[in-house]
């Protein structure tokens, strides 16, 4: 029988996975929900950069052997929101499945604006690169996943070659994330995070479309009203339509926050999430 303890966490949890609540509410998950077994934290607060935010927490199977394929989990938040400890329940998770997993933070609105959370994320990455290998990583094997924000973060590094970590990222999953979003809405986060951008078309991942990108998957679910679902068909069809790699899948009845938190174990038959990235990302990591 579930505890009381336990039905109160679930149907917090599904009070939020119902709302249109801002992704920083979601930095209680991890107190609400039971954790993956067989993994541990084992760097906690790596500095990639001098400011307080640019730090990372990695994640690894216990009593992995060496060279296990990476990920990069960048969250959302609308850009000016959330911290790397509150993700905890998705980077166990995909561990569980295999993987080293790092959760970097990022610097938010409205300390900076564009282009800093992008260049933190090319700096989590380079990390990753050179350092991964002594925490049982492999440096030629990593993968960038991201949601929302973080989707839209991730996909700008493995699109963009500007931010010179393209080459490193061998494929890319983004959950509900926007790629293809102007015009901004006057006084929204889109705006206040991106609008000070001398060109608008260099913060859109799809203005990036390019034969040689990595493989991507884009899932998103199509009840979405916070990130329409289009974006990510029209960044796939964009990358296919050049002779590249991207697939879309489309969760019925899945919202902006759902997705995410089919990560977790409570929601996992809501949306298959976990596997259809994990397995993704495991055959084009393979060794």
């Amino acid at each position: 029988m579930m505890s009381r303890r336990s039905l109160l966490s679930l149907t917090a949890l599904s009070a939020l996975a119902a709302a249109c609540s801002p992704l920083g509410a979601l930095n209680g998950v991890n107190r609400l929900t039971p954790g993956d077994g067989g993994v541990k934290r084992i760097v906690t607060g790596a500095a990639f950069g001098s400011d307080a935010r640019q730090r990372l927490d990695v994640w690894a199977p216990e009593n992995a052997a060496a060279n296990l394929p990476v990920i990069v989990f960048f969250y959302g938040g609308s850009w000016n929101s959330g911290d790397r400890e509150g993700y905890g329940f998705a980077a166990r998770a995909l561990a569980a499945r295999g993987f080293v997993v790092v959760v970097p933070d990022y610097r938010l609105v409205p300390q900076v604006r564009w282009p800093a959370f992008v260049q933190d994320g090319a700096a989590a990455i380079k990390w990753v690169a050179a350092n991964i290998a002594g925490h049982g990583g492999d440096p030629a094997r990593i993968g960038v996943m991201g949601h929302s924000a973080g989707a839209h973060i991730a996909l700008l590094l493995s699109l963009d070659r500007r931010w010179g970590v393209a080459d490193d990222i061998k494929a890319a999953v983004g959950l509900a994330g926007p790629y293809d979003f102007r015009p901004f809405e006057p006084g929204g986060a889109a705006e206040a995070a991106l609008g000070s951008a001398p060109d608008l078309a260099d913060t859109q991942p799809i203005h990036f479309a390019r034969p040689d990108a990595p493989p991507l998957l884009l899932l998103h679910g199509d009840e979405d009203t916070t990130v329409k679902p289009r974006n990510s068909v029209v960044l796939a069809k964009a990358i296919t339509d050049l002779g590249g790699r991207a697939t879309t899948t489309l969760y019925p009845g899945i919202g902006h926050i759902g997705i995410l938190l089919a990560l977790s174990k409570p929601f996992r038959g809501k949306a298959p999430v976990l596997t259809d990235a994990s397995n993704f990302l495991l055959a084009q990591l393979a060794a």
